[in-house]
Formats: structure tokens, sequence, C-alpha cells
């Protein structure tokens, strides 16, 4: 009977491996699913465990904030700029019609006119004005310069009238006396001729003895 049993059993066992192990196009030879070895005689089959590659999600960082610029001004310039050359004044040429000394005007060379009524007095070289109108100051009242064409007699740079006990700087006489030299363009004189200091500088160095020296009335 236990034969019996056991070749059923067998059997039956025979048949279910036969079932089981049928290859339907693929898998292991001579079986479908591999079993992994179980030590206690079961056989167990681990479906393959599939893991989600883990990613980053942290997004890069970026700065929000611009790049800062220097801040630092540009130099200004501390040269002042130059300032324009002012022109020179020019000034118009004497005109020889106001000159009213006819022998002055005709006289070679160096020559003086002196216009009593006017005040004035300019320098001639030739028939032309070299300088002047300048304003001078003749004989008050009782000592009037007199009228007419002499000549420079001689000069004295610093003379002092004994006559008068005053000083009579850069004379340059043409009568006994009488002279053009540095005085006052206020006070009358006794019969010289009166003029500022440039001016009186002036005929000094250019006026020489025997030039032409003519006063009008």
């Amino acid at each position: 009977m236990k034969k019996f049993l056991v070749g059923v059993t067998a059997l039956a066992t025979a048949l279910v491996l036969t079932a089981c192990s049928g290859n339907s196009g693929g898998g292991a030879p001579g079986g479908g699913a591999v079993a992994q070895g179980d030590p206690a005689g079961g056989a167990t089959t681990s479906a393959p465990s599939t893991s989600t590659p883990s990613t980053s999600s942290a997004a890069p960082t970026t700065s929000s904030q611009p790049p800062s610029s220097s801040s630092t001004p540009k130099p200004t310039s501390s040269k002042p700029k130059p300032k324009p050359t002012p022109k020179p004044e020019v000034k118009p040429a004497a005109n020889v019609a106001d000159v009213p000394c006819k022998a002055a005007l005709a006289s070679p060379g160096v020559s003086a006119c002196v216009d009593l009524s006017a005040l004035k007095t300019w320098l001639l070289q030739d028939g032309k004005v070299i300088y002047g109108p300048v304003k001078q100051l003749p004989g008050k009242k009782g000592h009037a310069t007199p009228t007419g064409v002499f000549h420079v007699t001689h000069k004295v740079k610093n003379y002092h009238s004994k006559a008068f006990d005053a000083p009579m700087p850069n004379s340059v006489f043409f009568l006994p006396g009488i002279a053009f030299h540095t005085g006052s363009l206020s006070v009358y004189s006794h019969g010289c001729i009166h003029l500022a200091a440039a001016a009186s500088q002036k005929y000094f160095t250019t006026l020489q003895s025997g030039n032409v020296v003519q006063v009008v009335a």
C-alpha cells in the first residue's frame, strides 16, 4: 500500500512539474523562472527591484545684485581758462590841420608848437606830428609867455630858479628865463610853459639846441 501511495505521489509530482516547466518563448532552459535557492528547501522568486535615480532638484543660485561700478567722479581740470589778450588801443593819428604853427610845420627836422589860447602843445618832425597835443599852462597875466618863432638855446636837467626859488626839472630854454619844464597844470607860470612830468621828459629828450619853437596866441 505504501509503495502504491508513493508511486501515485511521484506521478502527481511529475505532472505538476511538467505543467509548470513549459517554455513559451523565453526564460532559462528547462524552466521558466529561475528560482533562488533557499536553504530551507523552498524556492522563492524575488522580483527585481527597480530604483529610481535620485536627481538634485536644487536650482543654481544666481546673484540678484548688479555688479558694482566705480562711483569715483572723473577728475575735473583745475586750470583756469586763459583770458583773451586785450587788443592794444589804437589811437587815431594826430591831425596836422589842428596845429596852428605854420613856421613850425614848415621847419625841417624837429620843432615845437605852443597854442596859448587852447592850452595845447605839439612836437613835430618834418611837418608831421610825433607827439601831442598835450596840455600846457603858460604865463599868468602880467607875466605872459611871449609869442613868436624862437629857437632852443640850451637844456638843464635839474634847473632851480633863483628869481622864484623854485625847481624847474627838464628845462628846455628858448628865451632867456623862458623854458618848457615840469610844472603845475593848475597854476599859471611866470612866463614858462608848464608841462606834466612825462611830457616834460619827452620834450627834454626830443628837442635839441637850434630847433624851432613857435608860440601862437
